[in-house]
């Protein structure tokens, strides 16, 4: 995702403030440019890189910044800037594995309103919203609520429900979605292709907000939910033509060192068939928390397999924070 900020959309995508029934430029303020550094080694860096560059949210009159977690997983600084300029350090909280959101405290005044929080709940297809990066309103997009369905990544990581949003955003990571009353609705997460009407459209996979006050204590408390960690395979699996493929594997991860092998299909959990990615994951989590053994088997070139894998939790992989 390109940080560059020599673009803009054409007027004649943006919101336009006399339709709108809130303060369409306060509402810009209170997202940030969001800039992280991430150490060679990190666990992540090879996927998501060292240098990661996004959005953030101001949330709260103390300036407490949400975002999508990916953006300052293993993050070693974190830099946020306003669209006046204010640049400001920023400490990566946390990041909450199950609904994706990252949270960050400014280590200084960004000198911005906050953005008040809603709730998506109420938002249906067909919705007039705004997507929005940092950048004022040359990054600010009028879109569409798509869809609200179920969503699953390969990363081992399920939504319940996501919202989908178009056209698309191209500036997606840590955008607002801004509801017709001016709050805050969700977090952008992804890039996704939508089908409409037999033709492919890009958009955007926002995370609800919703999915952040049942957590927001215990993150600011402790940095983490309190939560027990899920089982974690490390095992990148995609769906193809209704199977379930694994397509990679995480070095030195549970699946990998199972014997697990890129091209292996996954037939059944414990036992007991799975089918559709959202389907494998519940399967998994299901068994236990972290560290349950999951039985799985597979078929590889015809032949079918038995494995067991000892589970982790992810979050053992990555790399620790520096206090000093």
């Amino acid at each position: 995702m390109s940080d560059s900020n020599d673009w803009a959309f054409p007027t004649s995508l943006r919101p336009r403030s006399e339709e709108l029934a809130f303060d369409l430029d306060a509402a810009l303020e209170s997202i940030v440019l969001l800039r992280a550094e991430i150490p060679d080694d990190a666990f992540t860096a090879s996927i998501l890189g060292t240098e990661r560059v996004g959005n953030g949210i101001v949330i709260g009159p103390n300036g407490l910044v949400l975002t999508i977690g990916y953006l300052i997983t293993e993050a070693s600084a974190v830099w946020l800037t306003t669209n006046k300029g204010t640049l400001v350090a920023g400490d990566p909280l946390a990041y909450d594995q199950p609904t994706g959101f990252g949270l960050v405290q400014p280590l200084g005044r960004l000198g911005v309103p906050h953005l008040e929080r809603g709730s998506a709940a109420a938002c249906k297809a067909g919705d007039k919203v705004v997507v929005a990066g940092h950048g004022g309103r040359a990054h600010a997009l009028q879109a569409s609520v798509l869809a609200k369905r179920e969503f699953a990544g390969y990363w081992e990581y399920v939504l319940d429900e996501a919202i989908f949003t178009l056209p698309a955003h191209p500036q997606w990571g840590g955008a607002a979605l801004i509801g017709a009353d001016g709050r805050l609705l969700g977090v952008g997460s992804l890039l996704v292709e939508e089908k409409m009407q037999g033709e492919t459209a890009q958009g955007n996979m926002i995370v609800p907000v919703d999915l952040l006050d049942p957590i927001l204590d215990n993150l600011l408390r402790t940095g983490s939910t309190g939560r027990s960690p899920r089982p974690w395979l490390g095992m990148y699996t995609t769906e193809v033509e209704h199977h379930l493929v694994v397509a990679g594997l995480a070095e030195r991860g549970p699946g990998a060192v199972a014997g697990l092998q890129i091209g292996d299909m996954v037939l059944e959990v414990a036992g007991h068939p799975v089918s559709g990615l959202a389907g494998l994951f519940r399967s998994i989590w299901q068994l236990g928390d972290a560290g349950v053994d999951v039985p799985l088997v597979v078929t590889r070139k015809g032949e079918k397999l038995r494995f067991t894998v000892h589970s982790r939790d992810r979050a053992d992989f990555l790399k620790k924070r520096s206090l000093h």
